[in-house]
């Protein structure tokens, strides 16, 4: 059931998303659809779903599965779930990623404290919005125990072949937008990114949702 409603400009953007789930991959779908079976465990015995996105620098692409899997559930009527994102160092939510995102129609707002600020990002007026700042994965914030550790970048994935508490490890890599900061290709990475990213996190709830 498609009942929530997300802001007008990102409800437009993620509209499209379930049009494009033919265009992923095979063998990426069985990695997600893992994803989804993991959701699907825990909401049959009633319990949270924990989700930690990790990436190397937690900056980038653990954010963006972070805040879009969040959305996803919001907008699949899934409340069982929570998710969180860290690094196996910390730095800050990079501007780029940040901006990419708020094109998207997300609502974001930094605390601009530190280098590494805490934003307050919103998708909906009827939820209180997420808190999001660079972290390493094992942070106090970040579920300890009973949780799916979804590796978003190849060097944390080879790097952390172990995650102490997690009960399901899978790696759902994407390329790095970073390589193409400074360059006239900037935007067109991050957004393509982002857009990538929020497909395959509304792909996973709506297989999830039509488990349940």
């Amino acid at each position: 059931m498609r009942e929530k409603k997300l802001f007008p400009a990102l409800q437009q953007y993620a509209g499209s998303f379930i049009s494009k789930f033919d265009h992923i991959p095979e063998n990426r779908k069985k990695d997600l659809c893992k994803v989804a079976d993991y959701i699907s465990y825990h909401l049959a015995g009633n319990a949270v779903a924990k989700l930690t996105f990790i990436c190397t620098h937690n900056s980038r692409r653990s954010h963006m599965g972070q805040i879009w899997a969040q959305t996803a559930a919001y907008y699949f009527g899934i409340e069982a779930v929570r998710t969180f994102s860290g690094g196996t160092e910390a730095t800050a939510f990079n501007p780029n990623a940040v901006k990419a995102m708020a094109d998207a129609g997300f609502d974001i707002k930094s605390d601009g404290k530190s280098d590494n600020p805490v934003y307050k990002v919103s998708f909906t007026h009827d939820q209180v919005p997420m808190q999001v700042f660079s972290k390493k994965y094992d942070d106090k914030v970040n579920p300890q125990e009973d949780f799916c550790a979804i590796m978003t970048c190849s060097d944390a994935d080879e790097n952390c072949p172990f995650i102490p508490g997690a009960t399901l490890r899978i790696p759902i890599t994407y390329e790095d937008p970073k390589a193409y900061d400074n360059t006239p290709d900037k935007a067109k990475a991050y957004a393509e990114r982002c857009y990538q990213i929020g497909t395959e996190m509304f792909y996973i709830f709506d297989r999830a949702s039509n488990s349940e």
